[in-house]
């Protein structure tokens, strides 16, 4: 949805979840203590991420199905708790800011990365809803998964983001809410497109 809210604008994106699921990705793979800070926010200093065409490349290769994993996920949730691993990541989130315009997608893009922005939504969907989503999105790239283990994930990652003590999960006090759960995607990228505007030509 963000991507389609970014292509209708001719705006840059940035997918914030990718690049926490880069450095878990990196932990992972070296095999890394994910409570260690130091250990797994060092990948995150050199991240070489680029999002083009719903494509995550890393240091110019594809990595965009191996983020898509549900081991890759819930070490995300892990590593994003990291006070080192944000602040590693926090500059080079803000980079992504450029000519024309930046929609960015993120738990804490409106509270702490880009609390000037011009729009901040909050989305939100039930937990079912996120599940039956997420399932569809796993069988399509041929991943094996059932709703009933991604819903119990899910409402695990929603607990420890909102109890994180860095950056919690939260709705900012100046951020629309729109509830996608019964919405199709063309429908919220509608309204996001129509707040836009109107944030656009306030005074």
């Amino acid at each position: 949805m963000a991507q389609a809210v970014a292509a209708a604008l001719g705006f840059h994106y940035l997918d914030s979840g990718a690049l926490y699921r880069l450095v878990a990705l990196a932990a992972l793979r070296a095999g890394a203590d994910l409570d260690d800070e130091n250990a797994v926010a060092a990948p995150a200093r050199g991240l070489q991420a680029v999002f083009r065409g719903g494509r995550v490349l890393l240091a110019g290769r594809d990595v965009t199905d191996e983020l898509q994993s549900e081991a890759v996920g819930a070490a995300a949730s892990r590593v994003a708790a990291l006070r080192a691993v944000r602040a590693a990541l926090l500059a080079r989130q803000r980079a992504y800011r450029e000519p024309p315009g930046l929609v960015a997608d993120g738990r804490d893009m409106g509270s702490v990365v880009f609390p000037d922005a011009l729009l901040k939504v909050f989305l939100t969907a039930s937990p079912g809803e996120r599940a039956a989503r997420r399932h569809k999105q796993l069988m399509d790239k041929g991943m094996r998964a059932t709703i009933t283990a991604l819903l119990r994930d899910i409402e695990a990652r929603d607990k420890r983001d909102r109890e994180r003590a860095v950056s919690p999960l939260k709705r900012c006090a100046d951020a629309a809410l729109l509830d996608t759960t019964r919405l199709t995607v063309a429908e919220a990228v509608a309204q996001v497109l129509a707040q836009y505007e109107q944030a656009r030509q306030a005074p």
